[in-house]
């Protein structure tokens, strides 16, 4: 009994020194979800070899995942990102992609995620999601991240809204597909009531076939729908 164990202790200890010193081979990117990737599979693959230089031939005892970690979420097209070695030494990443809502098309063009935080643009897929203009801040995204988010959530407005505008005085407007007027929303409280009464306007419209008939719809007024006509 006493040398079986020493023989198990032997291999143990063996197979483990021969585990740490396993060389990792080149890096399996794994994309959780979207199927549309804005950061491509060699652009994980640099951000992990900047960090740690070569990742292929590396001895296992020598890579810290954390920092391989820390480094893949300091992308801002990445959300999320764990790194762990298979058995074999493959070294594998599964990356959780950032999501835009909204696009941002001032003087400096980005995205606003799902987060409300910002995202830059992508050379490898464009989202197509509503335009945001007017006088935005970059670092002051709270009440268009509030519409955006709305829009994201609602089949209703999903499908309508392809335009979000903010004015010098804070104040919001929404554009349409395939209508003329202009629907002012003025600030964010009440969204919900002012969503609601903006649909019941469209459908009433859209029935009696008179969407074409205004320049603007003004929802800023809690229980209130004040058309304005072409």
């Amino acid at each position: 009994m006493v040398v079986l164990l020493g023989l198990v202790v032997f291999l143990f200890a063996f197979s483990s020194g021969k585990n740490a010193k396993r060389e990792i081979s080149k890096p399996n990117v794994n994309f959780i979800g979207e199927n549309n990737l804005f950061i491509t599979n060699e652009t994980v693959s640099k951000l992990l070899i900047q960090n740690y230089g070569s990742i292929k031939n590396v001895p296992k005892e020598t890579l810290d995942l954390n920092d391989l970690e820390k480094a893949l979420k300091s992308n801002p097209m990445i959300k999320n990102a764990e790194v762990y070695l298979a058995v074999n030494g493959a070294l594998n990443a599964d990356i959780e992609q950032k999501t835009p809502i909204a696009r941002v098309s001032t003087n400096a063009s980005y995205y606003i995620d799902d987060e409300g935080f910002y995202m830059p643009l992508s050379f490898n897929y464009s989202a197509r999601v509503p335009l945001v203009t007017g006088y935005i801040e970059k670092n002051n995204l709270k009440n268009v991240y509030k519409i955006a988010h709305k829009t994201q959530k609602d089949e209703f407005l999903k499908k309508l809204v392809i335009e979000i505008h903010q004015d010098i005085n804070k104040e919001l407007y929404l554009r349409l597909r395939q209508c003329d007027f202009l629907v002012k929303l003025g600030d964010v409280n009440f969204l919900d009531k002012k969503i609601n009464n903006l649909k019941a306007f469209y459908q009433k419209s859209l029935k009696e076939k008179t969407l074409n008939s205004y320049s603007k719809v003004n929802l800023q007024f809690e229980n209130q729908v004040i058309c304005t006509k072409m």
